[in-house]
């Protein structure tokens, strides 16, 4: 059980490191989290610095939740009675806290969307191939990223809704489940966005916000 929790906690450290922040303190000198949409996310980076340093925040939050879901749970696979899957998910969920609420940044991190990816990517990468495409129609018909996120991930129980009962694929209950919770995370997550979205005023992609 000590090493099942020791190795939360460094899943959670390793989604709490704020991959945004640290791009732009390095790059600008500026806290993200002052400039743009506010969000600590590679979108936020990509629409003040640049398409370069917001790629390589994506990726590196994917990386962090794929790492804290795929690597990390199998130093306790050992150590206790739990299923694999089990251990894979709260430690994947672990990193998604850790990134939404990073301890190194006075826990105002991301919305957790790369973060959230990397943990599918994990476990069920052709789901997340399918809200991928879920994610860029939505972006190419509204360039609102805020609504192609939402939708995505609301995408992903339905996706996992029809491959367990139309496609009859094995979906354990705890992915299953579990893909509900993610959804209503992230939703959560994009409240403000949401807020914005209902007032007129959320931002498009490719246009910078004074």
């Amino acid at each position: 059980m000590i090493t099942l929790l020791l190795v939360l906690v460094a899943a959670y450290l390793l989604g709490s490191i704020p991959t945004a922040i640290i791009v732009g303190k390095l790059l600008r000198g500026i806290d993200i989290r002052q400039h743009g949409s506010g969000n600590a996310g590679g979108t936020n980076v990509f629409r003040v610095l640049g398409w370069k340093p917001g790629v390589f925040v994506m990726l590196i939050d994917v990386f962090k939740g794929f790492v804290a879901t795929y690597w990390l749970p199998r130093l306790a696979f050992a150590a206790t009675t739990l299923e694999p899957q089990t251990v894979q998910l709260l430690c994947g969920i672990a990193a998604i806290v850790g990134h939404i609420w990073t301890v190194f940044a006075g826990f105002r991190g991301g919305k957790g969307v790369g973060t959230a990816a990397g943990l599918l990517l994990a476990l069920y990468p052709l789901a997340v191939l399918i809200c991928l495409a879920v994610f860029a129609i939505m972006l190419f018909a509204t360039r609102i990223v805020s609504i192609s996120s939402i939708t995505a991930a609301v995408a992903f129980p339905v996706v996992l809704t029809l491959f367990k009962y139309a496609g009859h694929r094995p979906i354990t209950p705890l992915l299953y489940y579990f893909s509900f919770f993610a959804a209503l995370l992230i939703i959560f997550t994009h409240r403000s966005n949401i807020k914005r979205l209902l007032n007129g005023t959320e931002n498009k992609f490719g246009k910078k916000k004074t």
